[in-house]
């Protein structure tokens, strides 16, 4: 009886939750991609300048936070050059006839969730099946330049991100923000798991190669930038520093105040982290004036 309560107190959750946000995705589906926006006069399609895969790692119990950042990404600006910047939640097997009810929902909802053939873990080999298991989702006419994982506690400014890799190479690239946290090079240490990227060949190695088969267990940044060392691999690297940092106040050296020039915010763990960057970014300046609300 227990569980079947449990279950009918979700699935009431998410029908507030879905109704809820039903007039704002009249607008914007998740599932598709961000495209950069073109004249309504433009007759001839635009080839596209860049694709960019952004993969969120999360896990089952963490909806709250994935409506967060639906709602976080659908009203960031789009790139004024052709691109394609895709927004997907990754997860591991389902392990529950409730947990594939409810996930369900969600995609049908929403079509932005990849789930890989693996066990929810953080340290134990996710990271590694989500970028082995990317080249048979999406075959070659559907490939990415580059590849980002990140967390669902990282705020990433899209325009900004791709603005910067824009000006990358799209071969054998590692993009992100450097560990030590005082280094500038990023040639030593490894990139931090706030929000990493590869390029689309980096991802076919490690699909391929026995180096990162072999070496699956451990921090799953440091252990990504020790695959790479160990194949003498993304030898076109770029640390955005200072644009990509962990919120102010949580992590020392890595740690710094808010600044325009932000990517990416990491170690958002509660509402009032996100609710002062939302601020600072005044990510709610299109609202405007309306008989349907009062929000002085």
């Amino acid at each position: 009886m227990w569980p079947q309560r449990l279950l009918l107190a979700a699935l009431l959750s998410l029908t507030i939750l879905l109704t809820s946000i039903f007039f704002f995705t009249l607008h914007y589906s998740p599932g598709s991609s961000l495209h950069s926006s073109e004249s309504s006069q433009e007759l001839v399609p635009q080839p596209t300048e860049l694709r960019l895969l952004i993969g969120i790692l999360t896990r089952f119990g963490t909806i709250d936070r994935r409506h967060l950042l639906r709602l976080a990404y659908s009203v960031q600006p789009s790139p004024t050059f052709p691109a394609v910047i895709d927004v997907r939640f990754v997860l591991c097997n389902l392990t529950s006839s409730d947990q594939r009810l409810l996930v369900s929902l969600e995609i049908l909802r929403f079509n932005d969730i990849i789930i890989l053939n693996c066990s929810e873990n953080m340290n134990s080999g996710k990271t590694y099946s989500y970028f082995s298991q990317l080249p048979a989702i999406f075959p070659d006419t559907e490939k990415y330049d580059y590849v980002m994982k990140t967390d669902d506690d990282t705020y990433i400014r899209v325009l900004p991100l791709v603005s910067s890799l824009r000006a990358r190479p799209r071969h054998d690239l590692y993009y992100g923000f450097v560990v030590p946290c005082m280094s500038m090079d990023p040639f030593k240490g490894y990139m931090s798991g706030m929000g990493f990227v590869l390029s689309w060949d980096l991802v076919e190695w490690i699909r391929e190669s026995e180096i990162p088969k072999n070496n699956t267990m451990g921090p799953e940044d440091k252990v990504v930038g020790e695959w790479l060392r160990l194949g003498s691999k993304g030898k076109n690297r770029w640390c955005e520093k200072p644009g990509m940092y962990d919120y102010p106040g949580t992590n020392g050296r890595c740690s710094h105040g808010l600044i325009e020039e932000t990517v990416a915010v990491h170690r958002l763990k509660r509402m009032d982290m996100w609710v002062r960057v939302f601020e600072y970014f005044n990510v709610t300046k299109g609202v405007k004036p309306s008989r349907m609300y009062h929000l002085d």
